[in-house]
């Protein structure tokens, strides 16, 4: 894929009217706001007209004679199909999944279902009731992973090894979820792999300076702490890339996803094998985020991602 402003000479932006959805009211905002200025920039001077709209519930104004609401909402209210589904009752064109895709794809949970439907590696899983996760403490084998099935930016995701662990990371998930995803832990690299349209990125190995890839190492321009760096493309055999792509594309595909997306895989250390964590519907879209990172070693520049983005978007309107 190398895809350049050329390719867009059939399309005319210049009078397209874009409103950029930000913010929401989820524990996602900052990072959402941050993606807009992105999109926002990148948009400038290549679209009719480009309006930032700061979304804080359903109650959002979005400018008369909008073509298309760009969404870079991250998390609730943005990935959950809420404002998916408020977009449509409008009859305003958005970008990116449709309702239907975003709210299975923001469950872990049912995702987990499909993935296997479609035979995609996965860890396994076990569900609990927040309410009762604190007595189920001498039936955990750890090491585990425990997570919110329905939050983003791996808020509320801990990494436990014992049991004073299991307590504190049912105090924290709890906040955010009545049932809690506990997950077996796999040991390996973390990669990620966007999907546009219907083709694999390069993929990207994400190399946390410390612990695992939580929100102190994804954002610490947000956090003050914590760092990551990225390698893209991922330093992998020609044929384990091509099986993290494979595998990705599956998951994008057994979720039926719209327009793009990034998947989150662990690289099993001792075999190679990819497991598939999530899909996540509305990726970062700051241009150091993963998603532009990807694009631009496929040779398609930030500002035409963001036009991509949207042209393959409305072919579903």
């Amino acid at each position: 894929m190398n895809d350049s402003a050329a390719d867009f000479a059939d399309f005319d932006y210049s009078k397209l009217r874009v409103a950029v959805l930000a913010g929401g009211p989820g524990s996602e905002r900052e990072v959402s706001l941050n993606s807009a200025k992105g999109v926002v920039g990148a948009l400038q001077g290549r679209v009719g007209e480009v309006t930032l709209v700061d979304v804080k519930d359903s109650s959002f104004v979005v400018p008369a004679g909008t073509d298309v609401a760009f969404n870079v909402i991250h998390g609730t209210y943005g990935e959950d199909g809420e404002l998916q589904a408020e977009l449509q009752r409008r009859g305003i064109p958005y970008t990116g999944a449709r309702e239907e895709s975003s709210r299975l794809a923001f469950d872990k949970i049912a995702s987990k279902v499909r993935f296997r439907e479609a035979e995609v590696q996965t860890p396994s899983e076990w569900i609990l009731q927040t309410a009762e996760a604190l007595a189920a403490i001498d039936e955990v084998t750890y090491p585990c992973v425990v997570k919110p099935p329905r939050e983003g930016s791996s808020v509320g995701v801990h990494i436990v090894q014992d049991r004073a662990g299991w307590e504190a990371a049912v105090a924290d998930a709890g906040q955010f979820s009545t049932d809690l995803l506990v997950e077996e832990f796999v040991s390996g690299k973390e990669l990620t792999v966007g999907i546009l349209g219907d083709e694999a990125l390069p993929v990207i190995h994400i190399q946390p300076r410390s612990g695992f890839y939580d929100i102190r190492n994804k954002y610490p321009w947000m956090t003050g702490e914590g760092g990551t760096d990225y390698y893209c493309p991922a330093d992998l055999s020609p044929e384990v890339t091509a099986a993290v792509q494979e595998m990705s594309l599956k998951a994008h595909r057994s979720l039926g996803i719209e327009v793009y997306s990034r998947v989150d895989v662990l690289l099993r250390n001792e075999d190679a094998t990819p497991f598939v964590l999530e899909v996540n519907t509305i990726p970062g879209m700051t241009e150091s985020s993963l998603l532009p990172k990807a694009a631009a070693a496929a040779g398609i520049d930030y500002a035409t991602l963001c036009l991509k983005i949207i042209k393959v978007s409305l072919n579903f309107s």
